[in-house]
């Protein structure tokens, strides 16, 4: 069904897209035809960071910021839902148009910047959900507040948000809001991690449940960047690490329409790049923190190298763009065909 629909969506703004996909998800669920965009796998339970999966295979941050849409999302057969980024106040982006289609590379470039309804928007829609896997949202801080006091918006997000998550993602490493890829510096990191950290306890103690907390990290880090993170990560004691958000680098689309937009790029071109952080910091970290594997996943075999590269979970988003919804189900059975199943910690 995807196939046939791909072509109208490709003729729209790649945002405008965006939303419809959306829509039609939607729709498709309330109506009970969403069999039609994918059948859904059997199941194949992993365990990582204290919680249970149904399958290792996610849904990425970005496509439902607001988790407006996570029953009809989870419906696909994602063994796990990744809502966001939210921010403490609502905000609208940057300037459009901000999302660009690069198809000859199966890639996408985007520059949207933390677009949506705010932390309290975002919570009120799933007071809606009957959603029951594993729910992670992911926060950032406001285009507006400075540096020296992001760690103020993410408290006040990890505050509001705790309860209700299954985990939640620290993104620092987003190049679309000025000067966020600084938080990622050794110091500066420690200190957020720390704060955020010591109000994980906290509140762990106060819902009488553990939220796990984890940190999403950039694919342009140079060695001794990936170095000083593995230290900080378990320095801190959070509890997992996600590898890898969008890149900066233009090298592998060079020469492509809209090669030269500002933002991030995601898809296929990043995937080597993403594995090769994965896998760095898979071996820096040990098996000590498990690792969710991001970032090129066009194909069922593009999930089971992030596996084997030392990811316990993998998620996508700009591969439903390029192949749909079938994509899902590709993913956890070339996982499940791997000569060792999924671990997780």
């Amino acid at each position: 069904m995807y196939g046939l629909a791909r072509p109208l969506l490709f003729c729209l703004d790649a945002e405008r897209a965006h939303d419809l996909g959306l829509k039609a998800i939607e729709m498709a669920y309330r109506s009970g035809l969403n069999p039609l965009l994918a059948s859904r796998s059997a199941p194949l339970p992993v365990t990582a960071f204290g919680l249970q999966f149904d399958n290792p295979v996610g849904l990425a941050a970005g496509l439902d910021k607001n988790g407006a849409h996570v029953d009809a999302l989870a419906a696909l057969g994602f063994g796990f839902i990744e809502i966001g980024t939210t921010t403490p106040r609502p905000q609208p982006g940057n300037p459009r148009p901000r999302m660009f289609r690069l198809p000859e590379r199966e890639a996408v470039i985007n520059r949207l910047g933390f677009n949506n309804d705010g932390v309290e928007a975002l919570l009120r829609n799933l007071e809606r959900t009957r959603y029951t896997g594993v729910l992670g949202i992911n926060i950032g801080k406001n285009k507006d507040t400075p540096n020296e006091r992001a760690a103020d918006d993410y408290v006040f997000c990890l505050e509001r948000v705790h309860a209700r998550a299954g985990y939640v993602t620290v993104n620092v490493s987003s190049p679309n809001t000025q000067g966020l890829r600084d938080l990622q510096a050794d110091e500066t990191l420690k200190r957020l991690l720390g704060t955020l950290r010591e109000m994980q306890l906290r509140l762990d103690a106060r819902h009488g449940k553990h939220t796990p907390l984890l940190l999403k990290i950039a694919p342009d880090l140079d060695e001794a960047a990936q170095d000083a993170i593995a230290r900080t990560v378990l320095g801190s004691g959070i509890d997992g690490l996600i590898c890898t958000n969008t890149t900066l680098d233009r090298a592998p689309v060079a020469g492509q329409p809209h090669a030269d937009e500002a933002g991030g790029l995601s898809g296929a071109p990043l995937r080597a790049r993403a594995t090769a952080v994965l896998q760095g910091m898979a071996q820096r970290l040990d098996g000590r923190v498990p690792l969710i594997g991001v970032g090129g996943i066009t194909r069922g075999a593009d999930a089971a190298d992030k596996i084997a590269a030392g990811a316990a979970l993998v998620q996508f988003y700009t591969g439903m763009i390029y192949r749909g919804p079938t994509l899902i189900g590709e993913c956890v059975e070339a996982i499940r065909g791997m000569p060792e199943r999924p671990r997780g910690t």
